[in-house]
């Protein structure tokens, strides 16, 4: 995902410490039942679609939004999936973030897959038996969103 200007603005003042960041995860299904993905240009991985809210955005909005300029499908938000504090990350120009995602279970209502921005190498539907490598991260996500079990949480508050 490209930096956007309000944390090009942060790092100015702030280098390369850690900022604590909120971040957005979209699962999209279609009426089939698969999931949408996108396969990313920086690590040429697929993964579920997500992003950083702009300052003052509503999470569930970012969620839309990031999916339909990213792939060119419009969802809409059905539920709260998770809240989970993800680890530091440390990017290779020396900036460390560690973001709080808020992973929402959305429903696919217009828009052919497609890559829509430079962020994507890639877009496609898949079924949930036939996913690419998506590590734990996608994999967890994508199983509570189609699980009934309520909203996801760390009880113990470590990371």
């Amino acid at each position: 995902m490209p930096t956007p200007d309000f944390i090009r603005d942060l790092r100015a003042s702030a280098g390369h410490q850690l900022l604590w960041l909120p971040g957005v995860t979209a699962v999209v299904l279609d009426e089939e039942g698969r999931v949408l993905l996108g396969r990313r240009a920086d690590n040429r991985r697929w993964s579920l679609i997500g992003g950083i809210p702009e300052p003052g955005e509503q999470p569930a909005a970012c969620a839309v939004r990031e999916v339909e300029e990213e792939t060119a499908v419009r969802c809409v938000v059905e539920r709260l999936v998770l809240v989970q504090a993800l680890d530091p990350v440390t990017y290779q120009n020396g900036d460390v973030c560690q973001f709080m995602d808020v992973t929402f279970r959305c429903r696919a209502v217009a828009g052919e897959a497609r890559v829509n921005d430079d962020e994507s190498l890639d877009v496609g539907w898949f079924a949930v038996d036939a996913l690419p490598d998506l590590g734990e991260f996608g994999r967890f996500r994508i199983k509570q969103a189609l699980s009934d079990a309520p909203t996801w949480f760390d009880p113990t508050g470590s990371v």
